[in-house]
């Protein structure tokens, strides 16, 4: 598996809503057959400048991706397989930070790639082809940044409870409690919740859990543990079964399925770290 992943920071101006780029480069036969793309509480702008991917649906159904795309919240494993060549540039949003650019509500995109024109109209359809067309990642990124900012200029910024809710959450790896942090903070849990809903399209529990076995997933691979039960009760779990249950619904396998499989998309930087 030879695959050239890079990434690249944004604008200091832009770090409120985006985590960061980033590129994949490598040829198909270097590339597994299908891909898991975990669920991390973040969208994603896609731009695939080599050749697309397949999705293939819990269902069976197999559709080809869009060139130019946004991947919402996902709430389950996203599985992809690559037609040829890959290469790819991706704008990764904090998980509260696309709100100020969307046209359609966030919870409606949920585990769908929605295409460029369908959230931007034409002015999607001509920055897909910019980016597609441009020679280098620096290029890109000039060309999204200028995009991104023209998009911010008429927009109101985010919800700043929301806000800092997420960075306890990020901060905690995932280990939140709901109800003690809505007492602690004077804040009513079901307001919290519909805030939640409409700015990331999860509820703070399902970005606590999704967190979490982030952040699981990275000490997995990193080949920190040898045993299940040392990992399950690290990353706080009740017990080793919760674990593996919420481990599948968000991999689509158990955790020895998972150990040594091939390449985890939404991994594949993080686990640099």
């Amino acid at each position: 598996m030879e695959l050239n992943p890079k990434i690249f920071e944004p604008h200091f101006e832009l770090t409120e809503f985006i985590k960061r780029y980033w590129t994949l480069d490598g040829e198909k036969e270097n590339t597994p057959l299908k891909n898991t793309i975990v669920p991390d509480g973040t969208m994603k702008l896609i731009f695939h400048y080599g050749d697309t991917y397949k999705h293939h649906s819990q269902s069976g159904k197999i559709t080809i991706l869009p060139k130019c795309f946004l991947i919402g919240q996902l709430t389950q494993p996203y599985v992809i397989e690559p037609v040829g060549v890959t290469g790819s540039f991706v704008v990764q949003f904090k998980p509260n930070g696309f709100l100020p650019f969307t046209t359609i509500p966030i919870k409606e995109m949920e585990n769908t790639a929605i295409p460029l024109e369908k959230l931007f109209g034409k002015n999607g359809k001509e920055l897909g082809e910019k980016i597609l067309n441009a020679s280098s990642t620096s290029e890109r990124i000039q060309i999204i940044e200028t995009f991104l900012f023209s998009e911010l200029s008429n927009k109101k910024t985010i919800d700043n409870v929301v806000k800092s809710t997420v960075e306890t959450i990020l901060n905690a790896n995932g280990h939140f409690l709901v109800t003690e942090f809505s007492k602690s903070n004077n804040i009513n849990r079901r307001q919290l919740s519909r805030k939640f809903s409409t700015t990331i399209g999860l509820s703070p529990k399902q970005l606590s859990k999704t967190i979490r076995i982030q952040a699981t997933l990275k000490t997995l691979l990193n080949n920190e543990h040898q045993s299940l039960t040392d990992l399950a009760y690290e990353n706080e779990y009740f017990d080793q079964a919760h674990f593996i249950k919420d481990f599948k619904e968000f991999t689509g396998l158990t955790p020895k399925e998972f150990y040594g499989d091939s390449l985890k998309m939404s991994l594949i930087f993080d686990r640099k770290k």
